[in-house]
């Protein structure tokens, strides 16, 4: 599984051109990406202890400072770089719509590969997630004069699902059978890293032939956006002066926004077109992160400042 670790962006990579080729050999993973992504959040779960969320309560002004940042700066740069750049108008729509969403759970899978600071990113998670439904209709209608709905107890509820209840389990397991998980401790890590590469590979085969047709403007668009997320969130974190497992937290969660919930809303309330920010967002961030969890990962968890 060491292995599979070290190979984590070959294989993710590999895996995608498979999936832009033959969409059909990946399509089949969609109705397991909910019980994959459970699987990751249960591995990370056996990873923490309920000290490491007490750390958190120490820490609630970087949650808060995430949070700020991820729904003023996020929707202001999807404005900002469609401007300059150009852009149509639905595509302009799309670009606020994922710089308006909360954190996306594969932030946390991506802070757990790159040895960040897990109970953080689930904190802000689950915090960014439980403002969106406020905050991203009303981000919307004041950047674009455009009404969206979202429910907050279906929102909630999915990423509870999803995020809290198989970490709650993985936290249980860790604390009452401690030597079956320092066993196994070396076979979770590569599991997970299979896991998302199924989760990364189906998303490329269901929007292959948008990636294949893709529009130049709007790939940069698109990478520009989530660059720009992690540097500022890497620099709103050292402003606080935390560490820098820290910073790669805060940095990873301010820039893979839930991309999902904004590929959704484009189909439900505007054109087409708008949801092709949020596909290749989906696409984009999740590879830039393993870039990131790669080289982080590399460099362990004791540097601190």
């Amino acid at each position: 599984m060491n292995r599979v670790i070290r190979h984590f962006l070959v294989i993710a990579l590999t895996a995608s051109v498979i999936a832009l080729v033959l969409p059909a050999s990946f399509l089949w993973v969609k109705p397991f990406i909910p019980f994959l992504l459970g699987l990751i959040m249960f591995g990370m779960g056996t990873t923490i202890q309920l000290d490491d969320f007490r750390d958190v309560w120490e820490k609630r002004r970087v949650v808060f400072l995430a949070a700020l940042v991820q729904f003023t700066l996020m929707p202001g740069l999807g404005l900002a770089i469609s401007s300059l750049l150009s852009l149509p108008e639905e595509v302009m729509i799309g670009m606020v719509l994922v710089g308006s969403c909360p954190g996306g759970t594969a932030s946390n899978v991506i802070v757990y590969l790159a040895r960040g600071n897990v109970a953080l990113s689930v904190t802000m998670t689950m915090f960014s997630t439980m403002l969106a439904p406020l905050l991203t209709p009303g981000i919307v209608f004041l950047l674009l004069s455009r009404s969206v709905d979202l429910s907050f107890a279906s929102l909630f509820l999915s990423v509870f699902q999803i995020v809290a209840v198989p970490l709650v389990a993985g936290l249980l397991v860790r604390h009452f059978f401690s030597s079956l998980v320092v066993r196994y401790s070396d076979f979770l890590p590569g599991l997970s890293v299979l896991s998302i590469t199924l989760i990364i590979a189906c998303v490329m085969a269901l929007n292959a032939d948008k990636v294949l047709a893709l529009p130049v403007a709007v790939a940069a668009a698109v990478a520009l956006h989530n660059l720009l997320g992690l540097a500022a969130g890497y620099g709103a974190a050292r402003l606080l002066s935390c560490g820098r497992v820290d910073c790669r937290t805060v940095a990873v969660e301010i820039g893979m926004q839930n991309s999902g919930l904004g590929v959704a809303l484009a189909h439900q309330f505007f054109q087409p077109l708008s949801a092709l920010p949020g596909a290749l967002f989906s696409l984009w961030h999740n590879l830039s992160g393993i870039v990131l969890a790669k080289y982080w990962g590399s460099r362990g968890t004791c540097e601190r400042k």
